[in-house]
């Protein structure tokens, strides 16, 4: 079968040709025709069978040639500014013989340069949610012409965290209109969530659900966390890895990790939502050109990123959604080639792996460790002063000495009652006052050492108050 036998006009079909689409995935081969069908499609598959071009070649089949209208009329949503941007390239691809006009919109850029773009004319709108109601109310994106509508990643858009931004958009949106949701999961909870939105849908599925890359090879080091990042610099240096993919579970721990790497001589980068979108597209162009050998990610990467024969995948942190984990290690193995997905498993992770062997109704096989260097902490390099036996004799226990509470650390004896015991802390000559309201008065007065100006009444600091931490407002901290 070709994709000119599934109904593409000529000028897809070149393109796609172009491309070095030889013959349709499987995906392809059933919803393409169930898209052009103009039913609602409901489709699942694996990650990297090519669900982007299932979706949008009939898309722009049906979009045909470009408006006449600025409006767009069909919408794809999806939840990462990558995705957004690597679906517009494919389209922009995929259309450039029918001259269809993409426009991408997404965060963490400038607004002006799309709302430009929208006003130049726009046929098909590929956009994340957020940036998408940002000009919606601006009147620059007007979606009331939208006939094709498509949630990408459906699983993740439909999530507790995207629901209401995803229903604002639906109010937006014309009630006749053909609607897509395409991912590589599906959870029973969000396909009845997904079914509220389509109308007598065509499921598709070309695989087992929630099912993984045959051609992955996956595998499992039991390891502690404190030994993680020694595990993964070794396996990067003797197995002489030129390109990997390593995933976390926080911005922070992939920004420290990513400095662990490079402080073991590994050129690394990070990529999360912290990052401008500058930095992301930068560190994601060096990793495709190899200028850096692990890129390190939260699940923002997860999501649809297309990386060309990226040979492994580490999860150094297993996902706290166990769906995750068939988003992650589809990033290699694509496109029908072979890849590796390690899972590096400390002790407190074993839940999520038995999750995540749950979702897949099948054990993961667990590797031995091999040999590696584990270095010494900093603390540990440092020799600890000696010090000879002591022994307590009454002649070592003395009277505590004043000491002047100005000075930095210093701590003043109190008695059973959390009252300061009376004459500590006070300077030599000084007169303890007899009555707790008077010496409160003396120190909002003159300060805690007779000092004009260390406090202002009722706790307010004047201009030069005294800055000794130990103090706050005016009360002793």
């Amino acid at each position: 079968m070709s994709f000119a036998d599934l109904g593409l006009s000529p000028e897809l079909v070149r393109a796609v040709a172009e491309k070095g689409y030889a013959a349709p995935t499987p995906i392809q081969a059933k919803a393409i025709p169930a898209v052009l069908s103009g039913r609602d499609v409901l489709a699942g598959a694996q990650t990297g069978t090519g669900k982007t071009a299932a979706f949008v070649l009939p898309i722009l089949h049906k979009l045909g040639r470009p408006g006449s209208q600025r409006a767009p009329r069909a919408l794809v949503l999806t939840p990462t500014r990558e995705l957004a941007a690597q679906i517009a390239d494919n389209a922009r691809t995929y259309g450039k013989y029918v001259r269809l006009r993409t426009v991408v919109a997404f965060g963490g850029v400038g607004i002006h340069p799309q709302i430009n773009a929208l006003r130049d004319g726009c046929d098909l709108l590929v956009a994340c949610p957020g940036r998408l109601l940002d000009l919606a109310e601006q009147g620059a994106a007007d979606l009331r012409e939208i006939r094709h509508f498509v949630l990408d990643e459906a699983d993740r858009m439909l999530d507790m965290g995207f629901i209401h931004a995803i229903k604002r958009v639906f109010k937006l949106l014309p009630p006749v209109r053909q609607n897509l949701m395409f991912s590589a999961t599906y959870s029973d909870d969000i396909r009845e969530l997904a079914g509220r939105f389509l109308r007598e849908p065509v499921t598709v599925e070309v695989a087992m659900r929630n099912a993984t890359a045959d051609r992955v090879e996956q595998q499992v080091f039991r390891v502690p966390k404190e030994h993680k990042r020694y595990l993964l610099a070794h396996l990067i240096n003797e197995g002489n890895w030129h390109q990997v993919l390593v995933f976390t579970r926080t911005k922070h721990g992939a920004n420290r990790l990513t400095q662990q790497l490079e402080a073991a001589g590994i050129p690394a980068g990070a990529i999360h939502g912290n990052k401008s979108q500058g930095a992301r597209v930068r560190a994601l162009a060096d990793f495709k050109a190899c200028k850096i050998v692990a890129l390190v990610a939260t699940e923002v990467a997860a999501r649809g990123l297309d990386i060309k024969e990226l040979p492994y995948v580490v999860n150094y942190e297993l996902p706290n959604v166990p769906e995750d984990y068939v988003h992650r290690i589809g990033r290699t193995a694509r496109a029908g080639s072979t890849g590796r997905a390690v899972s590096l498993v400390s002790p407190d992770e074993s839940s999520l792996l038995r999750d995540i062997e749950r979702l897949l109704r099948r054990s993961l096989p667990v590797a031995p460790l091999p040999q590696f260097a584990v270095s010494a902490p900093v603390a540990a390099n440092t020799p600890a002063r000696t010090q000879a036996p002591h022994r307590s004799t009454s002649s070592d226990v003395r009277e505590p000495r004043p000491v002047h509470a100005s000075r930095p650390g210093a701590v003043r004896p109190v008695q059973h009652n959390g009252r300061h015991a009376p004459g500590h802390g006070k300077r030599e000559g000084q007169q303890q006052s007899r009555h707790p309201h008077e010496r409160r008065g003396a120190q909002e007065r003159h300060g805690s050492h007779g000092k004009p100006g260390a406090f202002a009444s009722r706790g307010k600091r004047r201009a030069g108050a005294e800055t000794s931490p130990r103090f706050r407002s005016g009360k002793i901290a």
